[in-house]
């Protein structure tokens, strides 16, 4: 069986998030593998997410079956391995004609389309934010102050605003406690830093984020794209613009372009295959 890893929300290899990706034949395109072989590869691959994915023959509103799997659990939205896959895809020439394919997940229909530039737009629901007190231990989790604090709904995540970039560039959180906090992904996020200069090397960005998941397998998330379903509406207010750019500004850092349009994100970026290889142990 063939499994790929894909850097996504980078446009070089070793930058971005990845995911390892199996895409599996016809042969049962009805089925997956027992959800024990699934997450036992995942944590094999141990990495921040593993995507399976398999054909629909008889899905009048969606093309694939797609799952995610973190190194301890399955999740309900994964915008990275999302891209990844869809990156597979059009590399495969297996895309629909038109270009844009469609993913029945845990989290409803999801959509992946090619752009003219060869990156990708995914479609994905906007998360719904209520601003909540913050939490008791986050500032002592974090080492940090933290101004504001929202949750997420059924995405899962609670966001804390750090005061600014740098501050949010340097934390180095105490793990233990984050696991701790009420959340099982504590996202963080911060407004850009003015560049420092005109020729700054780094593309323009509007924000700053860093993920931490450690209740979940993942001690810091290099990229996260259904993160960013929160926090273009988060910052498409602070700002006055539906279109975006964000910087998640893990070890690896990516770029993820946000538009809001009401209850749907699209999400866009690029992704390079790392890794062609062969599974040889039978799931």
């Amino acid at each position: 069986m063939r499994i790929r890893t894909v850097d996504a929300f980078t446009a070089r290899a070793y930058a971005g998030n990845p995911a390892a990706v199996v895409l599996l034949d016809g042969e049962a395109p009805h089925a997956f593998p027992a959800d024990a072989s699934l997450q036992a590869l995942a944590a094999e691959m141990n990495l921040a997410e593993t995507a399976f994915a398999h054909p629909l023959a008889d899905d009048p509103e969606a093309d694939w079956a797609l799952r995610w799997f973190t190194p301890t659990t399955e999740v309900d939205l994964c915008g990275h391995a999302t891209l990844a896959t869809a990156h597979l895809l059009a590399e495969d020439g297996a895309l629909p004609e038109g270009g844009r394919v469609r993913f029945r997940t845990r989290s409803g229909v999801l959509s992946a389309s090619l752009e003219p530039d060869s990156t990708l737009t995914l479609d994905f629901p906007t998360a719904t934010l209520t601003e909540v007190s913050v939490p008791d231990g986050a500032v002592e989790a974090l080492g940090a102050p933290v101004p504001a604090a929202w949750d997420t709904g059924g995405l899962g995540m609670l966001v804390l605003e750090i005061a600014d970039e740098a501050t949010l560039r340097g934390l180095a959180p105490d793990l233990a406690a984050v696991s701790a906090l009420p959340s099982p992904a504590v996202l963080l996020t911060a407004a850009a830093a003015p560049p420092a200069r005109e020729d700054a090397p780094e593309p323009p960005y509007d924000f700053v984020s860093r993920l931490f998941a450690p209740a979940q397998g993942i001690p810091e998330d290099p990229v996260t794209g259904s993160a960013h379903t929160a926090l273009a509406p988060l910052w498409s207010r602070r700002l006055g613009r539906a279109e975006l750019t964000g910087l998640q500004v893990s070890r690896r850092t990516g770029y993820v372009r946000t538009t809001l349009r009401g209850a749907r994100t699209l999400l866009g970026g690029s992704a390079v295959t790392v890794l062609d290889a062969t599974l040889h142990a039978p799931l």
